[in-house]
């Protein structure tokens, strides 16, 4: 409430009643908008530019770096993150040496609600930039998460292993997809992304497996590197099915963090001058806010907190007792 009020503070009085100018000037920015084409780019937006100048900007920037630093400095030992997204996304915000990357960590809480975690600038593929954040984000109180999902070529994996080694992998099939076909002749595209869902939309894991065979029966003998990139690290690219069914479609990618950067990941605006890091990170925090409010809790939320107890789910159904566990009768 006093961030809002604050914020509106500083706008001119003729827009200080529209809703989204909070909205789209984070928006504005990581399309590659410097801070010099806010006013007629809002112009357009809001019918008007009066009382919108390049130090209200300004204002509101630095006011914006506050709240992203309180966030990145916040206690996280009352939450429970039970999964975790992580990835990293480049945004076109031209620095000293090269375009921004922001590592973003996205959780699902135990009561099924996701909620952004933790954002932080540095290298995509950098187990070490992985490391700092998550060795922060344990620092700060952070349990490891039952299970985190990612993109196999993120640096976050090594990163895990050392801050939370107990924390089960999933990778993403969004990008696995991407990198198969990557490998394999456009012609070929079609058959094979009907041969992959065969695999990720399996409706267990010995059908997935199944199709796993006939993928590479398919492929291999011609593209066998195509086919490596499934067989190679199955385990982790079949990990979702030891969880709740309800929790799948959340689970196969990285799904919550692509959609809220999806249409900056496609603009190619760059801005006219080097950019600020802070800024930069400051305009992501408050885009991905402004994305949270929409965001809905998983599937079936109930089952989260049945996943951090240690409920055991086989092709995603729960399972009371294991095979071979006793009773509480019998013990």
């Amino acid at each position: 409430g006093e961030r809002k009020r604050f914020s509106s503070a500083i706008l001119p009085p003729w827009c200080r009643k529209t809703p989204k100018v909070t909205e789209v000037l984070p928006l504005l920015y990581l399309h590659g908008l410097s801070s010099g084409d806010f006013v007629p780019a809002l112009g357009q937006f809001l019918g008007s530019a009066a009382g919108l100048s390049a130090p209200v900007i300004t204002k509101l920037t630095e006011q914006w770096k506050a709240e992203q630093r309180a966030f990145a400095g916040r206690d996280l030992s009352s939450v429970d993150y039970v999964y975790l997204w992580a990835d990293g996304i480049h945004v076109n915000v031209r620095l000293e040496e090269q375009r921004l990357c922001l590592l973003v960590l996205i959780g699902v809480r135990a009561d099924g609600r996701k909620e952004l975690i933790a954002l932080a600038d540095g290298y995509r593929e950098s187990t070490e930039s992985w490391a700092d954040l998550l060795r922060d984000c344990a620092r700060r109180g952070m349990r490891a998460p039952v299970l985190a999902v990612g993109d196999g070529a993120l640096g976050f994996w090594g990163a895990l292993g050392e801050v939370f080694p107990q924390a089960r992998a999933q990778r993403c099939w969004f990008h696995k997809i991407a990198n198969v076909l990557g490998a394999l002749p456009k012609s070929a595209h079609p058959a094979a992304k009907k041969a992959l869902a065969e695999i990720w939309n399996a409706e267990d894991k010995d059908h997935a497996l199944k199709a796993v065979k006939a993928f590479q029966s398919a492929y291999g003998a011609k593209y066998g590197k195509a086919v490596a990139k499934i067989t190679d690290g199955l385990d982790e690219l079949l990990a979702f099915y030891d969880f709740p069914a309800e929790h799948w479609i959340h689970l196969r990618t990285t799904n919550p963090i692509e959609s809220t950067f999806a249409t900056v990941r496609h603009r190619t605006k760059i801005t006219k001058g080097p950019g600020s890091r802070a800024a930069g990170l400051a305009m992501a925090f408050k885009l991905i806010e402004s994305a949270q409010s929409r965001w809905r809790a998983v599937n079936a939320p109930h089952l989260v907190a049945l996943v951090r107890a240690g409920a055991t789910f086989v092709n995603g159904k729960l399972v009371e007792r294991p095979e071979g566990q006793p009773s509480s009768a019998a013990a």
